[in-house]
């Protein structure tokens, strides 16, 4: 019996909506939201054992906007330190409700 684990690809829990927002970055401009989406997807596929899909569309975009991925993480750091607050809880966007 041969030993298949090492090579096994695995299905992400979040590979659908990710692949989604993949292709929204892709395809849209690379503002900072964008910047900060395509950190975020980095993080999460780090050597994750599959999707390779998406881990070869982030390299492609990271090859795109001509950075590096210790570039993209100063940048992206620097995005939320700035306190411009690029991801906000739903709370937050729809006001606070206590009524």
């Amino acid at each position: 019996m041969t030993d298949t684990q090492g090579t096994k690809d695995y299905l992400h829990p979040q590979y659908r909506k990710d692949r989604e927002t993949l292709n929204s970055i892709m395809t849209g401009p690379s503002d900072d939201l964008t910047l900060a989406e395509l950190a975020r997807l980095r993080i999460r596929y780090d050597g994750f054992q599959g999707a390779r899909d998406i881990q070869s569309d982030l390299d492609k975009m990271l090859t795109k906007l001509g950075m590096t991925e210790a570039e993209l993480f100063e940048k992206t750091r620097a995005i939320h330190t700035s306190g411009e607050g690029i991801f906000k809880p739903t709370w937050l966007k729809k006001g606070e409700d206590w009524s």
